[in-house]
C-alpha cells in the first residue's frame, strides 16, 4: 500500500498488515503520521500527545 506524506508530499509504501491508528514515519522528511484509513490508504499528522497518564 502506498500513502502520500501530508508534510512533504512524498509517496511511500506502508506494510500490507498496517492497521488504522498505527504510526508510520515518512522516509523522506521523518515526520510521524497516523494511518487514518485503509481504503484508500490515508495518513494524517500524528497526535502530539497520545496518553493522558490518568489525569
Amino acid at each position: 500500500m502506498n500513502v502520500t506524506c501530508t508534510e512533504c508530499g512524498a509517496e511511500f509504501a506502508i506494510p500490507d498488515d498496517t492497521l488504522v491508528g498505527e504510526i508510520v514515519t515518512c522516509p523522506e522528511c521523518g515526520v510521524e503520521l497516523e494511518v487514518v484509513n485503509l481504503d484508500p490508504p490515508t495518513v494524517a499528522p500524528a497526535p502530539e500527545v497520545e496518553e493522558d497518564w490518568g489525569e
